[in-house]
C-alpha cells in the first residue's frame, strides 16, 4: 500500500501543477506556440544562412569502475579499477539550407501564425471566462 502512494505521490503532484485557468490557457496555446517557435527558428536560419542540427555522437572515456570481490574471510568488498566507458553527447552542426524554401516555409508560418493567434486570443478569452482568477 505504502509502494503505490510513493509511486502515485509525484504524478499528483504534478498534475497539480497550475491552476485550472492556467492549464486551460497552456493546453488551447499549444499550437500557437509551436507555430511560434518554428518561425522563430526559420528566421534565425534565413538570417544565419544556415539551418542547425544535432546529433548523438558516442566516445570513449577513462573512468573508474566498481566489481564486488570476495575476501578471504567471506566478506563482499568493492574493488575499484579503472576502465574504459562509452559516453553520448550532443553534437550540433551546420546544416546548407536552400533560402527560397526557407522564405516560403516562413511566409506560410506567418499566415498560419495570424489564424492560429486569433484562434488562441479566443481560447484564452474563454479560458478566463470559465476559470476566474481569484484574489
Amino acid at each position: 500500500m505504502i509502494r503505490k502512494i510513493t509511486l502515485l505521490l509525484p504524478l499528483s503532484l504534478l498534475a497539480a501543477c497550475g491552476t485550472p485557468q492556467e492549464r486551460c490557457i497552456s493546453g488551447n496555446t499549444r499550437e500557437y506556440r509551436v507555430l511560434r517557435n518554428l518561425l522563430t527558428e526559420t528566421q534565425a536560419n534565413l538570417a544565419r544562412g544556415y539551418a542547425w542540427e544535432e546529433r548523438e555522437v558516442v566516445r570513449s572515456e577513462l573512468g573508474y569502475c566498481r566489481r564486488p570481490v570476495r575476501t578471504r574471510d567471506g566478506d563482499i568488498v568493492y574493488a575499484s579499477y579503472s576502465c574504459w566507458r562509452d559516453v553520448v553527447d550532443t553534437e550540433r552542426y551546420r546544416v546548407p539550407i536552400d533560402p527560397a524554401s526557407e522564405q516560403r516555409k516562413r511566409d506560410y508560418l506567418e499566415t498560419k501564425l495570424k489564424t492560429e493567434t486569433a484562434r488562441a486570443e479566443q481560447a484564452v478569452a474563454a479560458c478566463k471566462l470559465a476559470y476566474p482568477e481569484e484574489g
